[in-house]
């Protein structure tokens, strides 16, 4: 029955702290409403068994959020509210969420007294509250396979993404013949925050923002639907402005790390090839997770004129990387612009770089910053998105030989060393393992013929190849051409020749 299916969830809103207990009618109608249902029966609340035999929790039990929706859809589904596809359950499913939840200013009002208290507190807070409001859907997240390699660089974070749902053809062919809409004119924008979403861009009602001001402007502080690492944040302006990397957007990255220091945050670069994939919209991210690149030593250290009181080294990373040092924020500031001017017009061509080829320019910089102990520091990786004959796709990105792996832009995340990888790889590696077991060629096979050359490759390695370790091997061997891909997206290579071409940038500070 209907009554029973809705109680569990208002149950589970109210388990979670999204709804008061006092709400409880209200919500039941709310959702009431959207089955177009006029009826409520309430379930045996002191027994164990509904009418329809169906079992309601006990006492001391913890919802799961996943099958008490699964049933309200199919309910939905059946009354013909919605047509059974991924797109459309989505949809609905984001507007049963709503039903239970908190008005923006009730969030950001317990965020913002919980942060009296402490910033780790008010964080903890609003995680929670994203997953538990099902905005972060973590049963689907838990799907992504995450693994760690070993390389020269410290442990690399390897994740397959399937926690994006991918559209199915009923949805693809409603949004071919819907018309065209640009509001909200991106998925960053705030105008996000409530939104019923349609086919071709996602709900967002049970999505909640906390408004903060950096640089003296308005801009909003929420988490990625689709956490990559721990506390995977995303702070964007209130305004549809293209990303772009300059003095103001360092003085951004300090302003919010001197909100929550416990957080570390980085821009991707505002150049295609090397920007990752949102330009359009100015934007950072960051969050509460130490990556293999915040862990890398320095493995020189450099002196810049007029800048002697700042530490300053070479990170030891298959990027190239400039870390700075200094308790005075204001000091990195002016030295993270110093860098990027005298780098935007950067030429060295022994080295294959180039400022600028007809007009087009090629140089900027993925900064990352975070506070350690009493000191800021900032990570400024140095990228060029130049483009050749041999490497169209950019001659610092990922080279064709292994887009078999990674063909994606390297953005922020990979940057510092975690590669998300693209969800076929799931399927492609699971026919790789029984290929490899029985002996089987993988070009026989056009699903996994682009990964045959590499398996040939890395084969010879092992002596002992069984359903053991066949994963394991894969994993490792997946690992190890990220670490490649980011080699090649250094524009310094970790060589002694590498080393002496960015000495002689440093050297020109």
């Amino acid at each position: 029955m209907l009554s029973e299916k809705i109680y569990r969830l208002v149950q589970y809103g109210i388990d979670t702290g999204l709804t008061p207990k006092c709400e409880k009618n209200y919500t039941i109608n709310l959702l009431l409403e959207l089955f177009k249902e006029d009826d409520y029966r309430a379930p045996e609340e002191n027994g164990c068994v509904t009418g329809d035999g169906s079992r309601l929790l006990a006492a001391d039990e913890k919802p799961e959020l996943e099958p008490i929706l699964k049933d309200l859809l199919d309910e939905a589904v059946m009354r013909g509210i919605i047509p059974d596809s991924i797109v459309y359950r989505d949809l609905f499913d984001t507007k049963l969420m709503n039903c239970l939840m908190p008005r923006p200013a009730q969030v950001q009002k317990e965020f913002w007294e919980r942060y009296e208290k402490s910033p780790e507190d008010a964080t903890d807070y609003f995680y929670q509250f994203s997953q538990d409001s099902d905005y972060i859907r973590r049963y689907r997240i838990k799907k992504d396979r995450k693994w760690v390699v070993t390389s020269d660089y410290g442990d690399i974070d390897i994740t397959i993404n399937l926690s994006k749902p991918e559209k199915d053809p009923k949805a693809i062919a409603a949004a071919k013949n819907a018309k065209s809409v640009s509001y909200p004119k991106c998925q960053l924008c705030a105008e996000n925050e409530g939104y019923a979403g349609r086919v071709d861009h996602p709900a967002r009602e049970n999505h909640r923002v906390i408004p903060i001001t950096i640089n003296n402007s308005p801009w909003g502080f929420q988490y990625s639907p689709y956490v990559y690492y721990n506390e995977h944040c995303i702070v964007f302006n209130q305004k549809h402005t293209p990303m772009k990397i300059d003095r103001e957007a360092f003085v951004k990255l300090f302003d919010f790390i001197k909100l929550f220091p416990h957080y570390f945050i980085g821009s991707n670069a505002d150049l295609p090839i090397v920007g990752g994939s949102i330009l359009s919209h100015d934007h950072f991210q960051g969050g509460n997770y130490t990556f293999a690149m915040a862990k890398a030593p320095i493995e020189k250290m450099v002196i810049i004129p007029g800048f002697t009181d700042v530490e300053a080294g070479i990170v030891k990373w298959p990027l190239s990387v400039l870390r700075i040092r200094h308790k005075d924020e204001k000091r990195l500031i002016e030295l993270a612009v110093h860098v990027l001017e005298a780098w935007r017009k950067y030429t060295d061509e022994a080295a294959f770089i180039f400022a600028e080829t007809d007009g087009e320019p090629h140089n900027t910089i993925t900064p990352i910053a975070r506070k350690r102990g009493e000191l800021f520091e900032l990570d400024l990786t140095l990228r060029n998105n130049i483009t050749t004959e041999e490497h169209p796709l950019g001659v610092y990105h990922p080279h064709a030989q292994y887009h078999h792996i990674k063909k994606e832009n390297i953005g922020l995340i990979e940057v510092m060393g975690l590669a998300v990888l693209p969800s076929r790889l799931k399927e492609e590696l699971e026919l790789l393992e029984d290929y490899i077991l029985e002996g089987k060629d993988a070009a026989s096979d056009e699903r996994i013929e682009k990964h045959a050359d590499w398996v040939a490759e890395f084969l010879p390695k092992y002596k002992r190849i069984d359903r053991e370790n066949i994963r394991e091997i894969l994993q490792k061997e997946v690992g190890i051409i990220f670490t490649h891909v980011l080699e090649d997206a250094g524009v310094y290579k970790c060589t002694e020749e590498g080393r002496e071409a960015f000495m002689r940038f440093v050297e020109t500070l």
